[in-house]
């Protein structure tokens, strides 16, 4: 049997007034999703366990069958493992935003990407950062456009810090980092300030009308977690496709390879195909794969409608279609779709609500044609809900 997961990250959102009352997921042009769950199981997963703060370092965590209350740690050493930055039992990694700040004593986050800035524009302003305020204590590294990592070695890790998407045109003082380690961390955020006020890659980029990276924002810290591989529990070998290092660094440690696709941003005009092709390829050696799409859950960020049901159709058509018209090819198969969490485009940030999910099997004895199209209204209709949600892999995989 071969198993694949479809996850287009943040699809799923609250009802839109300009919709008729629709979420973008029920307005969107779905017919493979559709086809999925009218012939397969449709339902809801509860993907955000109580007491924990709606992301996908949770949600993927969840997805993948994972209990976050037993080993999620922290966003940065997720991302650190995909990194291959490694990290004794001491060390602290954090997710370090390039962003933009609006001016004052209290600036506005202006925009926690700034302005989607490129992996190469990024590249050369995170190793500046390391040349001026790296130590044998600070350590930068560069990761994939806006997204980059920051380890603490010998650090605290107990201070509350806040995703800078969940605070996209708020004023940004009351939510620094507050708590033991606090002070070292807002001073290293206030030496960032000043490397980066004038530095070249920012000058040209409002020369040509785009945002500045004038900050960086420290958040998600955490030490290494303890993990057992996703592949040893059900004794199968597996991958993962995704363009962001969190999700290559959860795979990392539930025993999925990454696997790198040409084209893959993170962004709208990722390379949905070529992820689709390459999973199917990747399946004639492996048991699993875990394929991911960000481009959804960004246009929840920015409150883009359009976007966002464009996004979703994207995911659809070159995705979902792509990887159901090939799976003649694999034999024995399991599909699955769905969304992590919400990214409701109202509060343009994640929401803890279940998410849809359906899983279509080409056993046809293995189907519970469900008879209803994927979304958000109608996988509450089915009656169905998994919680806590990591029980979905197994019912994925074991058919429980």
């Amino acid at each position: 049997m071969k198993y694949i997961v479809l996850l287009g990250d943040g699809m799923a959102d609250y009802p839109v007034d300009e919709l008729g009352g629709k979420t973008p997921l029920e307005a969107a042009r779905t017919a493979n999703m559709d086809f999925m769950a009218k012939e397969g199981t449709l339902g809801l997963v509860d993907t955000i366990p109580k007491g924990f703060k709606p992301g996908s370092d949770v949600a993927n965590l969840t997805v993948l069958g994972y209990d976050p209350g037993c080993c999620y740690s922290g966003r940065g050493p997720l991302e650190a493992a995909n990194m291959g930055i490694h990290l004794d039992s001491q060390d602290i990694a954090f997710r370090c935003n390039l962003v933009a700040l609006g001016r004052g004593d209290d600036p506005i986050m202006d925009d926690f990407s700034a302005g989607h800035i490129t992996s190469a524009e990024a590249a050369a302003i995170i190793g500046d950062l390391g040349r001026e305020l790296g130590n044998k204590d600070f350590q930068f590294y560069p990761g994939v456009s806006y997204r980059h990592l920051l380890v603490w070695r010998w650090g605290k890790e107990t201070m509350v810090t806040t995703p800078p998407h969940d605070i996209t045109g708020q004023t940004t003082n009351v939510y620094l980092p507050r708590g033991e380690g606090a002070a070292e961390i807002h001073s290293l955020m206030k030496e960032a300030k000043v490397v980066l006020e004038n530095h070249p890659v920012n000058i040209e980029r409002i020369s040509r009308g785009k945002k500045p990276a004038n900050a960086i924002w420290l958040w998600g810290q955490g030490r290494a977690p303890r993990m057992e591989k996703l592949t040893d529990r059900y004794h199968i070998t597996g991958g993962i496709i995704s363009a962001v290092d969190l999700l290559n660094g959860i795979g990392v440690y539930a025993g999925l390879r990454p696997i790198h696709v040409e084209g893959a941003t993170g962004y709208t005009d990722t390379n949905y195909v070529g992820k689709a092709q390459k999973a199917l390829a990747a399946l004639k050696d492996l048991d699993f794969l875990f394929v991911h799409v960000e481009a959804p859950d960004e246009m929840g960020h920015e409150g883009n409608l359009a976007g966002k049901v464009k996004a979703i159709e994207d995911f659809d058509e070159k995705v979902v279609g792509t990887v159901l018209k090939g799976l003649s090819e694999l034999g024995d198969v399991r599909v699955m779709v769905l969304s992590d969490h919400p990214t409701p485009l109202s509060i343009r940030t994640h929401a803890s609500d279940p998410s849809p999910f359906a899983i279509y099997s080409s056993l046809p004895g293995e189907n519970r044609r469900s008879g209803l199209s994927y979304g958000e209204t109608m996988a509450k209709t089915s009656g169905l809900i998994v919680t806590p949600g990591h029980n979905l892999m197994d019912i994925f995989i074991n058919k429980k």
